[in-house]
């Protein structure tokens, strides 16, 4: 009798789901992981996860885990985070907890490279410039295939003040005038009058407090691209360029930062202005992150950093 063959698992860069669930239980069943949860007629149904494509799963309001479905997932290199209510910390200081699995079989060399640049300070700076820049490069090409129009003036300005940048506080304090411009585009863009983005409200009343609840929900889903990404680098979360210098996942929100102007945003926006559901501005996330690559990219990204600043020194 030959024996059952397993099957393999999808690369990081390329896997394509993503889960947020409420009020399951999530198991391992006839060796597979599944969740319970109730029916419309009032039965419990089980319904498969697969694992071996899944890039992470966010555990909402009311769910558990057994340890043998954890056990499963860290075997498939999955990521399991806890978060607050409708996938993101309504409740304000509640920060996302990710399980990584417990491997030591990545490659160290990423983590290596990237720990020795980051130890000097002149070279901190020009990781975040540089991760400043790609971030406008992503934003500027892909915002318009998403039939967003920003003002080309929002880049140029952003890269001139890039230029001038001397220290870790000018960065953040020009990357915080780029994110204010955004936002100011984005809410003329969508007829959005008064916008100001506020973070952890809970309240879902205005259009304005609904985009806000859809930024903070889909920024969690942001950091858990990013989560995977620098995982499967083996680069350690407590090495950030630009934020939260006393915060151990500060990379985290670093590396999202790529990419949530585009990915996120847009799409908070437009949920946030026309009443869409939770679910349904999730499943848009996660197929544009799919349609664009966002794991690929952040990958490359990590990979890539390091040689591009020792080649310009």
């Amino acid at each position: 009798m030959k024996p059952e063959r397993r099957p393999q698992a999808v690369m990081l860069s390329k896997r394509a789901n993503v889960f947020y669930l409420e009020h399951v239980r999530v198991m391992q069943r006839d060796n597979r992981i599944v969740y319970l949860t109730e029916g419309a007629d009032g039965i419990d149904q089980f319904v498969s996860i697969p694992d071996k494509n899944t890039a992470f799963i966010l555990l909402g309001k009311g769910t558990s885990i057994t340890d043998a479905a954890v056990r499963k997932l860290a075997e498939s290199n999955v990521l399991v985070g806890f978060c607050g209510s409708g996938g993101s910390p309504l409740f304000g200081c509640l920060d996302v907890a990710f399980m990584l699995p417990q491997d030591e079989y990545r490659p160290t060399a990423h983590a290596q490279q990237w720990f020795a640049l980051w130890s000097a300070e002149h070279n901190r700076l020009e990781m975040g410039r540089a991760l400043l820049r790609q971030r406008a490069q992503w934003s500027r090409a892909i915002l318009p295939k998403l039939e967003i129009q920003m003002d080309e003036a929002v880049f140029g300005d952003f890269e001139a003040r890039l230029n001038r940048c001397s220290s870790n506080a000018d960065l953040l304090a020009a990357e915080a005038h780029y994110a204010k411009q955004l936002y100011a585009g984005m809410a003329r863009q969508f007829a959005l009058e008064r916008f100001a983005r506020a973070h952890g409200m809970g309240q879902q009343e205005t259009p304005g407090q609904r985009v806000n609840a859809f930024l903070d929900h889909g920024n969690y889903l942001a950091y858990g691209y990013a989560a995977v990404a620098l995982h499967g680098m083996g680069v350690p979360y407590f090495l950030p360029v630009l934020h939260g210098k006393t915060r151990r996942g500060a990379l985290v929100f670093d590396i999202a930062d790529l990419y949530k102007d585009w990915l996120i945003m847009p799409a908070a926006f437009k949920a946030g202005t026309s009443k869409t559901a939770d679910n349904v501005f999730r499943a848009r996330i996660i197929e544009l992150a799919l349609e664009c690559h966002v794991l690929d990219k952040a990958m490359t990204f990590v990979s890539e950093l390091p040689g591009k600043v020792m080649k310009n020194q």
